[in-house]
């Protein structure tokens, strides 16, 4: 595994090592070990999966609040994404700066995201689905986000929408560092 260091502190792109031959490849997509050895979270306790139908579907900026926050593991397994990670940590940096990044099923990169982000992401093609690990469990009373379309932070979106959720669409737009709410 290549562990490369985005301009925010802690968010890591991963490329696998691919064993390729005739059949196919073999790639590991975790190891405990070299997370260890990168002082990263080895432990997930949850692993979910999200099918998305259309091309252009924006699922996010979703976080979980403090004692909830997770680490996020994301891989795009079919198809292909736009996935994007805001700092949302108010003593950081890089405080409502984002990250995005390509995923998809053949580049077979992850996106490593620390507790204290945003994470969403667009679908690129139809028939893409999406695997994450989380290092806690979900919490619906924790559960936060930022709007997709925040000028604020400014996503830049490769494409335009065609489907957000009804709960994404109202969500607020931030006004101030006080209102991230983790």
């Amino acid at each position: 595994m290549k562990f490369i260091e985005t301009a925010i502190q802690g968010l890591f792109e991963i490329e696998v090592d691919r064993l390729e031959d005739e059949r196919g490849f073999f790639a590991r997509a975790f190891c405990k070990k070299e997370f260890e050895a990168m002082n990263l979270c080895q432990v997930f306790v949850q692993s979910n999966i999200s099918f998305n139908k259309n091309k252009g579907i924006i699922r996010g900026m979703h976080f979980q609040a403090h004692p909830f926050d997770e680490v996020k593991l994301v891989s795009c397994i079919q198809g292909s994404i736009f996935d994007v990670a805001i700092d949302m940590r108010e003593d950081s940096p890089s405080y409502l700066k984002w990250h995005g990044c390509y995923l998809n099923g053949k580049n077979n990169k992850s996106l490593y995201i620390p507790a204290g982000f945003a994470h969403g992401y667009q679908t690129l093609e139809p028939n893409t689905a999406v695997s994450y690990m989380v290092s806690n469990y979900y919490s619906p009373s924790h559960e936060g986000g930022v709007r997709y379309d925040d000028p604020l932070v400014n996503i830049n979106w490769p494409l335009p929408s065609s489907v957000i959720s009804e709960r994404d669409r109202e969500r607020k737009f931030l006004t101030a560092k006080e209102n991230s709410g983790i």
